[in-house]
């Protein structure tokens, strides 16, 4: 889930951006530093979105630095456990299927991915339903729940599933809705005695 957080921070603004304004300086420096990190309580931040007040800045003995305690607002992304997420299907492989669903990618372990009897096709990279024939190939539009989130500061897992009804490639929800022929009844022919 997107999230806008209220952060208070002390950036460093090194000297080679002294040439800009102030705030523009303290922008990029906090951009330099938070952007793209990853967080447990905040997720993965995507940008700063407003600097809301900056104060007076310092300068430290020996650093040619202005050090500037600033409160801003960042837009983060965090993923949240039983999520619905739509995304593209970026890369297959033996064990599943890798998702991107914005800014992170998730992976769909091939145990996952329907309910039926999955098999890999190699030399396509693609899986397959046994009974319900449905293909899952690279580039195929998905939706999915997400079922387990490992954060780390330098990593992250996502694990997802397409197991549960209304999830799975989006073209499917279309073959669903399509109306299906009934096959000619046959009628039972009465045997006269």
């Amino acid at each position: 889930m997107y999230k806008i957080f209220d952060v208070e921070d002390r950036v460093r603004v090194p000297p080679e951006k002294f040439i800009l304004e102030p705030e523009e300086a303290i922008k990029k420096s906090l951009q330099e530093k938070w952007e793209g990190i990853v967080e447990r309580e905040v997720g993965i931040v995507l940008g700063i979105t407003e600097i809301k007040n900056m104060g007076e800045g310092i300068i430290i003995p020996g650093d040619g630095a202005i050090y500037y305690p600033v409160d801003f607002k960042l837009l983060s992304y965090l993923p949240e456990q039983h999520e619905l997420v739509k995304g593209e299907v970026i890369d297959v492989t033996e064990f599943g299927a890798f998702v991107n669903i914005g800014p992170i990618d998730g992976m769909v372990h091939m145990s996952q991915l329907l309910d039926d009897f999955v098999s890999y096709d190699m030399k396509n990279s693609t899986f397959s339903g046994k009974k319900t024939k449905r293909v899952i190939k690279e580039g195929d539009l998905v939706k999915a729940r997400i079922i387990s989130i490992s954060l780390a500061k330098t990593d992250y897992k996502i694990g997802l599933t397409m197991r549960q009804p209304g999830l799975g490639g989006l073209d499917w929800k279309e073959e669903e809705d399509k109306p299906r022929k009934k096959e000619p009844e046959k009628k039972e022919e009465k045997k006269k005695k």
